[in-house]
């Protein structure tokens, strides 16, 4: 459905895009993550024909973006960060205005036209001019905008960014049920937001792609970089003598909680287990009063990936 082939972008001097590659299958809903200035925008608005790419090849539902971009970009619904909006019009005149410029048969604007205010909620706000409205309410319209022609794709930059815990949710569970139907692709730098809504994830850093993959294979990146948390009762100085002692595991924390008894933190690899801990203690004639494993999360892995 979508086809990005070692794409690059330059702005100058920078490399904003440097030879991305990337699929993503018809009914997918994949997260290109990245930090802030990684290339997100830069690559969506690639896939979008709003920019020209300086070399590689991008296709949507087969077309050449390059060579048939209208053709391409019929095939899209696109909803920037900022929605462009035109804050002065009345919500469904708006999305008049858009089947318009989309050229739908005018016979399909009403039917259309209802479906997204139904599908977008946005019955609430009908009527009212879009300047008036939540930035939730905003994102809703431009929603409705980007679907209004019935896209077998869609990219969404950002699509909550702003937005307070509620209306996140909301949005959340409109990209849910969209993807039900399209292929949708969003950016964002919100972990929570891959794992809530996206099956897979591509990760983007310095213009370059780091790590693709469903969640649970990213997250299983991170899985030799386990940590265990101890609290036990010993003196800092015996603990960093003694941990010396342990090969495969790195030494990361100590600190004092009560007295004697200290929090102590390792990074375990090469197979070591929490019964290897829970000996070393036993060894050293300590009292353990919590052993706890820590499993790598997607935080750290885009930590790792992106550092």
């Amino acid at each position: 459905m979508i086809e990005v082939s070692e794409v690059s972008k330059r702005f100058g001097p920078v490399s904003a895009v440097d030879q991305v590659s990337m699929m993503v299958a018809r009914g997918e809903i994949v997260g290109l993550l990245g930090p802030n200035g990684a290339g997100k925008t830069t690559t969506m608005r690639m896939m979008t024909g709003f920019l020209q790419a300086d070399a590689g090849r991008l296709r949507i539902d087969e077309i050449d973006v390059a060579s048939e971009p209208l053709r391409a970009r019929s095939r899209i619904g696109y909803l920037p960060e900022n929605a462009p909006l035109y804050h002065d019009m009345e919500v469904t005149d708006f999305l008049r205005y858009v089947a318009r410029l989309r050229k739908l048969p005018r016979g399909e604007h009403l039917p259309r036209l209802r479906d997204m205010v139904e599908r977008c909620s946005l019955g609430e706000v009908v009527g009212r001019p879009i300047g008036q409205l939540s930035k939730g309410y905003r994102q809703r319209v431009g929603l409705a905008a980007a679907m209004l022609h019935r896209p077998p794709v869609l990219i969404l930059d950002e699509p909550t960014s702003g937005l307070d815990p509620n209306q996140i949710q909301e949005i959340r569970q409109l990209i849910r049920e969209i993807g039900r139907e399209c292929t949708v692709v969003l950016s964002t730098h919100i972990l929570q937001e891959v794992e809530a809504v996206c099956q897979r994830a591509v990760i983007i850093n310095r213009g370059k792609v780091v790590g693709e993959g469903t969640i649970g294979e990213l997250m299983a990146r991170g899985r030799g970089r386990v940590r265990y948390h101890l609290h036990l009762q010993a003196t800092e100085p015996a603990v960093r003598e003694h941990a010396r002692a342990l090969h495969g595991a790195q030494l990361i924390d100590c600190r004092s909680t009560n007295g004697e008894w200290h929090e102590v933190v390792f990074e375990a690899t090469n197979g070591m287990a929490g019964t290897d801990f829970f000996d070393w203690t036993v060894a050293h004639g300590w009292k353990l009063q919590e052993l706890r494993r820590e499993a790598a999360s997607l935080e750290e892995v885009f930590r790792q990936l992106t550092a």
